[in-house]
């Protein structure tokens, strides 16, 4: 998952389409290639890596399913990012000076805007699940679950989300590490930490992979997670396939752009975003092997969301050989993808800050830190249905699934949709081949007119339709004509 917000000068001066662009040597930026990609992947792995996608995969058709979500991240996911990623290096700038320098005197400013507010609204609950991951971690290392029944495991949680103070504690302490980490800068903050975390990671990964091949339940996962069934296909599945193809990558929300913003001229743009995509997948089915297989080996059924990550899997670690060990290692793991996901997010707005308002980086991460805590906390204590903010419902929702459901129905396939029509129908395709071939230097002519293609005549209808299902509107059509 999404998961979401977020984000001197010696100049030279390049003319884009007869407007003179204004390039800061002094800007920060990534070092190499390796750096932009672990940057990139940290900011699509989350905590739907951990629980969300594997869960989807199993339950829609397992393999098939997966051939159903690559096909949709070529004509919905990697088109997106990768005008992402362009809108960001052609400028060198954050999400709202791109924009006004790509179409000055236009509404397409519009689009920076939709991004640093889906940033937010998605850190304002994000920040409270970072928070939960967080204490979890903990509470690990205290063994405390040891021996951990499904009432206790249940108990446990409940205590983690019921405040008021033990979840805002946690939640500022996740904001705290965020922002210590963006305060440090783009190189040694954001790229230093995600070229440390992501291959830890995946060292975690494979740990908890290693253990599961020992474990009866083994082969129920590999089923459950890679078994080939077309007769689960349906529309509504597809639909499914279509939505995660988009919202996994953190797209819509302005995190490439920014991210690309700091790409190297020798970065390959078109296969970053490919290696993301893939490795994001990955990343996800490894998780799914680990946890699976534990799950299976004690005859449990799996389920989505929290209860998977902050339930079962305790309970089913624990009575594991050194399961308050691997469970450590797990939750751990699931903290890396939290931190990784929330810098990218908050990057957006503090680069937007520190660019467009004039503030220094430090004011710019403690001014955002602030805003998140102070919005944020409502979200967290809304978790309680039984207090007075757990009763306050806008559209019969707490205030910690409003904030989830306008960043994810609305916001992101709103700002996916409108950069495919604004790289697709605004930037001359000269300009795109040039960026995107590194000045020629990269050999990528027919890659690069399928993508334009796609982009102009696949993409903004497939994600139109993501829009439309995200509001459950495509259910009632399918619905209605099956």
């Amino acid at each position: 998952m999404h998961q979401l917000n977020k984000n001197i000068f010696i100049t030279d001066f390049k003319v884009f389409g007869g407007v003179i662009m204004e390039h800061k040597k002094g800007r920060e930026g990534f070092s190499s290639g390796i750096a932009a990609f672990f940057a990139t992947l940290g900011s699509a792995v989350g905590l739907g890596n951990i629980w969300k996608f594997p869960y989807v995969v199993g339950e829609n058709g397992g393999a098939a399913f997966l051939l159903i979500y690559f096909i949709c991240i070529i004509f919905i996911g990697l088109p997106v990012m990768i005008s992402e990623f362009y809108i960001g290096r052609k400028t060198r700038k954050n999400v709202m000076g791109a924009l006004e320098l790509l179409a000055p005197k236009r509404k397409w400013k519009s689009i920076g805007i939709i991004s640093m507010l889906a940033s937010y609204f998605i850190v304002f609950f994000y920040s409270s699940v970072g928070g939960w991951v967080y204490s979890y971690v903990f509470k690990a290392i205290k063994g405390d679950f040891y021996e951990v029944t499904s009432k206790s495991a249940q108990d446990e949680f409940v205590r983690t989300i019921i405040g008021p103070i033990p979840p805002i504690i946690w939640q500022v302490v996740v904001v705290t590490v965020v922002s210590l980490i963006l305060a440090l800068g783009v190189k040694n903050g954001i790229e230093r930490i995600t070229k440390t975390l992501m291959p830890i990671l995946f060292i975690l990964i494979l740990i908890c992979d290693i253990k599961a091949l020992t474990l009866p339940g083994v082969g129920d996962s590999f089923k459950f997670l890679f078994k080939v069934d077309f007769s689960m296909l349906s529309g509504s599945v597809i639909l499914m396939a279509m939505g995660l193809a988009f919202f996994k990558l953190s797209l819509g929300m302005g995190c490439m752009m920014t991210y690309g913003s700091y790409f190297t001229k020798k970065d390959n743009m078109m296969g970053t975003a490919a290696k993301v995509a893939v490795s994001d997948t990955i990343v996800s089915l490894l998780v799914g092997i680990a946890v699976f297989s534990a799950v299976f080996s004690f005859e449990m059924k799996p389920s989505s969301g929290p209860g998977l990550l902050f339930m079962t899997v305790p309970m089913v670690f624990s009575k594991l050989p050194f399961g308050t060990l691997l469970l450590l290692v797990f939750f751990i793991l699931a903290s890396i993808a939290a931190t990784t996901a929330m810098t990218s997010m908050c990057e957006v707005v503090i680069a937007y800050y520190s660019e467009q308002r004039g503030m220094s980086r430090r004011k710019a991460v403690l001014l955002n830190a602030v805003i998140i805590l102070g919005i944020g906390v409502f979200a967290t204590l809304s978790a309680d249905a039984s207090s007075l903010l757990g009763k306050f419902t806008i559209f019969h929702m707490r205030l910690f699934d409003l904030f989830d459901f306008i960043s994810s129905n609305i916001l992101l396939p709103l700002g996916g949709i409108l950069i495919a029509i604004f790289v697709g129908y605004v930037i001359p395709k000269e300009d795109i081949k040039k960026e995107l071939s590194n000045e020629g230097k990269l050999k990528l002519d027919k890659l690069i007119d399928a993508y334009y293609v796609i982009l102009r005549y696949v993409t903004p209808v497939l994600v139109f339709v993501v829009f439309l299902s995200s509001l459950g509107v495509m259910e009632k059509l399918i619905k209605l004509f099956s």
